[in-house]
């Protein structure tokens, strides 16, 4: 991460910061409402949504690797998985080095779901992205990143390759 912009102190007042926080807040709920919405006619929630995406994103990552992506406890990311499996949106097979690896890949109807979810959001992140421009995008990674605990950084580095 490039060393902190000092060109103006302006950001760091109680008033930027509090203002960032609601624009994120809102940003966020109205971001997932309609995948929220989605999910929850089907009985799953933002958990299962989650754990589809990365699934999708990295096919076989195993339940550690997710369990580490997502930050959640082996208990809570269990029973989402157990759902999805149970769905048939998620296959579970064992490693083929080390059986005791659990790997998830998305099943056909998975993908079907998750991708119509992202088709929806990419939509409004391709909307924002136009009216804020490159400059403001690279400008807003930069904050989201910098959120990032370092130590997680490189799980989330390694998704974009």
């Amino acid at each position: 991460m490039d060393a902190p912009k000092l060109s103006s102190a302006l950001f760091l007042h109680d008033s930027a910061i509090r203002r960032g926080m609601e624009l994120m807040i809102f940003a966020q709920s109205r971001f997932v409402r309609s995948a929220d919405d989605k999910l929850a006619e089907i009985g799953l929630g933002r958990a299962h949504h989650r754990a589809m995406y990365f699934i999708g994103r990295k096919p076989d990552i195993t339940v550690g690797e997710l369990l580490t992506l997502l930050g959640v406890t082996k208990q809570s990311l269990g029973r989402v998985m157990k759902d999805l499996v149970d769905r048939t949106l998620v296959q579970m097979r064992h490693g083929d080095h080390d059986r005791r690896h659990r790997l998830l890949r998305l099943t056909d109807a998975g993908e079907a779901l998750e991708q119509a979810l992202y088709e929806e959001q990419r939509e409004k992140m391709a909307r924002a992205y136009s009216h804020a421009g490159q400059e403001a995008v690279a400008g807003y990674w930069s904050v989201l990143e910098a959120l990032i605990p370092e130590a997680s950084r490189v799980h989330v580095d390694a998704l974009g390759r």
